[in-house]
């Protein structure tokens, strides 16, 4: 789904939140790798997973056609800083429910851009009658759990040792829900 571009005034930083187009895909892998590589946050570590400026132009277009996913990009001054995507699920037992994900450059962690970038997912999948949205959060990163909680999320499970990190040492996965009735 495409949603108009909006213009963000906020914590002393002034953004534009948009869906990203095809011309945004060779910045957007290359945004990818640097958010990987800036955090322990994430699932990968920097170029694990590989999204190709290809495999970008592909996810924007099935977004962009798809009703139950949504794509948005948070642009400061021209330059894309972050990223977030709701991806509905197509089989018909799950097709209530999606999962997201948010990335940001860490330069501009404490702007209320993930908030923000939330706000509207989450906006986006009570309009279009998803009933569940699901996250996996790292169990050290307290600052993206409280965020989720102030947004109605719970915990609903704990994944022990499900990963490694460059340290060598194991941590949990945070299971987290939102359900709309």
């Amino acid at each position: 789904m495409i949603v108009d571009e909006k213009l963000i005034e906020g914590k002393r930083l002034t953004w534009i939140l948009r869906c990203p187009t095809k011309g945004d895909s060779e910045e957007l892998s290359a945004l990818r790798i640097k958010i990987d590589g800036e955090t322990e946050n994430l699932d990968r570590e920097a170029g694990e997973g590989l999204l190709t400026s290809e495999d970008f132009k592909k996810l924007i277009y099935e977004d962009s056609i798809s009703e139950k996913n949504l794509f948005l990009v948070a642009e400061v001054e021209g330059k894309l800083v972050g990223f977030a995507r709701l991806q509905g699920n197509g089989l018909s037992r799950y097709r209530h429910k999606a999962e997201f994900g948010i990335c940001i450059l860490k330069e501009y962690w404490g702007y209320g851009i993930g908030k923000v970038l939330l706000d509207n997912i989450l906006g986006y999948a009570d309009n279009v009658g998803i009933k569940k949205v699901c996250l996996y959060v790292v169990e050290t990163n307290t600052k993206a759990i409280e965020l989720y909680k102030s947004f109605g999320f719970v915990q609903e499970g704990l994944l022990i040792n499900d990963r490694i990190h460059m340290d060598g040492n194991y941590y949990n996965s945070v299971v987290m829900g939102r359900i709309i009735d």
